[in-house]
């Protein structure tokens, strides 16, 4: 009676916290870039900088991408989503500490590429966890926490910046990591796993204590079709030798990649996540203060300008979240994209007239004013859209290999743009590289609006049976259930969070 306060509601709030602020390093590795690289490049700074070592800072998250997607997985599936996330949480502090102790460039380097490789993991890794920790009627909420977080991150280390050293800044942030490892620690194994590896007495506990007895119904499936799995997976004969799994393994890939409903949405998906990547919110991010500085000038506090932007796309955020329930995937897409366009242009066109003295009005207001405009149609459009329409256009039965292979050149952008930025900025200006961004991002938007379908209130069968062009038939839909029941049921759980 005397613990009745904590409810299950409450427990949920908890061990989502710790997923939330191992997310929220998204936004502090990103923002770090944006702060350290002014003071790196100081004449007195301890790791002297130019624009190419610079731009390795920031870009070669890129990579680390790549690797930490590859590996989580593997240690998610097999040593549990728990373990995973303190995997992930320790490497976070690793490159932390390799920044901070750092005298020379390879030793930052080896850190950023670590918190990279952290940053892989939990991109895969936190909606799962949110997903199979949560209460379906808190779901929807708790998985807003995502984006949040990342924007919340972002704000958080420039204004650590705004007051102190690099190194001091990456100490706080990773005292804040080590802070969620605590949380994580003391957090349980998801009930999910512990079903599939036939703890179900565990499972049912963890599952009553973050979900109280209400919920017994969705328990009861759970188990069940555990059950079922692994029955399944004890009679399947598995070929023993790797010859044959190679074999199987390509005539499966031979088959699936001549399929509409694989090739279609990974066509659609790497336009949408190359235009997420070019339309600028990595830029703003990781260069916040070169922006300010070439677009308005140092006649204002730049640091109050990058905090207030950071504050900005922490409210633009929350009010997406609203707007994405209300108004249609494609409408939405196209109404910030456009509006994401229009920032570009008058950016480049207000740079290149300030730049070639030949505005006849100037006021640092107006690029403040223009930069907030584009980080409005970041943070409501081209930010929380492609991993929620990437959620719903990828078929179950293909949604870990299509997922990976637009990730891939999710990874591949992000590197290639943050690489590029500064040589962009000194070559052609502000206004130059702008345009091309703008010509990326308006080729990508043209692709979508002949090509994504709406999918906003429908179910994932339905949107399949659009990309197949027709449904299954009824002996195809037994068929793909005897022979991929066990992805199947795997896909399912860790696509719902994205939904």
């Amino acid at each position: 009676m005397g613990k009745s306060w904590i409810t299950p509601f409450k427990k949920q709030c908890f061990v989502t916290l710790g997923v939330s602020l191992n997310l929220s390093s998204h936004g502090l590795t990103m923002g770090f870039a944006a702060i350290a690289l002014p003071q790196l490049r100081q004449p007195d700074s301890i790791i002297p900088v130019d624009d190419t070592t610079g731009s390795w800072i920031s870009a070669i998250l890129g990579f680390a991408l790549i690797v930490g997607n590859f590996i989580i997985p593997t240690v998610m599936a097999k040593y549990g989503r728990r373990t995973a996330n303190i995997l992930s949480i320790i490497t976070m502090i690793l490159g932390w500490f390799c920044v901070i102790l750092a005298t020379n460039i390879k030793v930052f380097l080896v850190g950023r590429f670590l918190k990279g490789c952290a940053m892989g993991m939990t991109a895969s890794l936190g909606p799962v966890l949110i997903g199979e920790y949560t209460s379906p009627k808190n779901r929807g909420a708790f998985l807003t926490t995502i984006s949040l977080s990342i924007a919340i991150g972002v704000l958080f280390v420039h204004s650590l910046g705004a007051l102190f050293h690099w190194q001091i800044a990456a100490l706080v942030c990773a005292f804040v990591m080590f802070t969620d490892l605590l949380i994580v620690l003391y957090s349980p194994e998801t009930p999910t796993w512990l079903s599939d590896q036939g703890r179900y007495e565990e499972s049912e506990k963890v599952f009553r204590w973050l979900r109280g007895d209400t919920e017994d119904e969705e328990l009861k499936r759970m188990i069940e079709t555990s059950m079922i799995v692994r029955e399944s997976k004890a009679e399947v004969k598995v070929e023993d030798t790797f010859s044959k799994r190679m074999k199987a393994n390509l005539a499966f890939f031979s088959v699936t990649i001549r399929k509409r409903e694989f090739y279609k949405p990974i066509f659609i998906m790497v336009h949408i996540y190359t235009l997420s990547q070019w339309a600028g919110a990595n830029i703003l991010a990781a260069y916040t203060i070169d922006l300010f500085t070439k677009v308005i000038g140092t006649e204002v506090n730049i640091y109050l300008m990058v905090i207030t932007l950071g504050a900005q796309r922490i409210v633009s955020n929350g009010i997406a979240v609203y707007v994405i329930k209300k108004v249609k995937r494609r409408t939405m897409l196209l109404a910030t994209v456009g509006i994401n366009l229009f920032a570009f242009l008058s950016i480049a066109a207000y740079s290149y007239l300030k730049t070639h003295h030949m505005l006849p009005y100037d006021h640092p207001f107006i690029g403040i004013f223009l930069i907030h405009i584009h980080m409005v149609s970041i943070a409501t459009g081209t930010v929380p859209l492609p991993f929620i329409i990437a959620g719903e256009v990828f078929p179950l039965d293909y949604r870990s290999l299509a997922g990976s292979i637009s990730v891939f050149f999710l990874s591949g952008n992000f590197f290639i743009i943050l690489k590029t930025v500064p040589y962009l900025f000194k070559t052609i200006g502000v206004h130059g590289a702008y345009v091309i961004y703008a010509a990326i991002v308006a080729y990508c938007l043209v692709i979508v609006y002949f090509f994504l379908p709406e999918t906003k209130d429908r179910t994932l069968q339905e949107i399949e049976d659009e990309f197949r062009g027709r449904p299954l038939s009824p002996e195809e839909v037994k068929s793909t259930q005897s022979l991929t029941s066990v992805k199947h049921n795997q896909d399912r759980r860790c696509s719902s969070p994205v939904v």
